[in-house]
């Protein structure tokens, strides 16, 4: 029995700030871990990223499926992944969220009802805008997230944008910071956002780095107007410039907190 506990590889993981130690075969693998993580953590594979220090991010299907766990024992790891229980509950927050915007529209609704109503502007922007918000349930606080990307679709001056360039996005998610940024010799770069096949969908990076916060809302406007533009053009060339610079300004002209109409 000794020469059996002598074998074992104990890995210790942390989870929602959280640490969990597992204790392995000598010979078992990253999938082996997997698997207990699922076990254990109830975080299914679907859900799991780890964050291995010196190796960057994992995530099933893993690259090395046979990668030992003896050989990343040593290692900060960081699990980022909800539980089945979690990812529902970012469902019922989306709903939630939904329902307290159109009570929190109400009041405002009555204050027009002596102007006459615009039903051609509501159904522009009922079909010129972003069909679904999805934040990422495996980081920290989707709730937020979800906010955010809902503000967001909610700015006037998008609003008026995405309307008068009839633009539908299917989707508007947010980005994982760690899977965007590259370091070498000559510094870091970071991808603030992408558009998938012109327009299908959006992807911007809400957070920092540290996953402490979130960036500045007007420079992540100003990202989203960028990715906008992809919407027509590909190439970053003078019509891709030019058209950005008139999202930009037709943003910043219809909101009325900045001054604009």
């Amino acid at each position: 029995m000794s020469t059996d506990s002598q074998d074992l590889v104990p890995i210790t993981l942390t989870h929602h700030g959280k640490p969990h130690t597992f204790s392995f075969p000598s010979d078992a693998t990253i999938s082996d871990l997997s698997d207990e993580i699922a076990d254990s953590l109830s975080v299914p594979p679907s859900n799991q990223k780890l964050m291995v220090s010196k190796l960057g991010l994992l995530k099933p299907p893993f690259k090395d499926p046979g990668l030992s766990i003896s050989s990343i024992a040593d290692k900060k790891i960081t699990l980022m992944g909800s539980t089945a229980v979690e990812a529902s509950s970012i469902s019922e927050a989306s709903e939630h969220a939904s329902r307290r915007v159109t009570r929190q529209s109400r009041p405002m609704q009555k204050v027009s009802a002596y102007k006459t109503h615009d039903w051609k502007k509501e159904q522009e922007e009922a079909q010129y805008t972003f069909t679904t918000l999805r934040p990422l349930p495996y980081l920290p606080n989707p709730s937020k997230s979800l906010q955010f990307l809902q503000r967001l679709k909610a700015d006037a001056g998008i609003k008026a944008s995405m309307r008068k360039h009839k633009f539908t996005v299917p989707l508007l998610t947010e980005m994982n910071p760690i899977e965007h940024t590259q370091s070498n010799h000559e510094g870091t770069s970071r991808t603030l956002g992408l558009n998938r096949n012109a327009g299908e969908v959006i992807e911007l990076r809400l957070r920092t780095d540290a996953y402490d916060g979130y960036r500045d809302y007007k420079t992540i406007r100003n990202t989203l107007c960028h990715e906008l533009a992809h919407n027509v053009h590909g190439p970053h060339d003078r019509n891709f410039w030019d058209l950005c610079k008139q999202i930009e300004k037709e943003v910043e002209g219809a909101d009325w907190r900045s001054g604009g109409t």
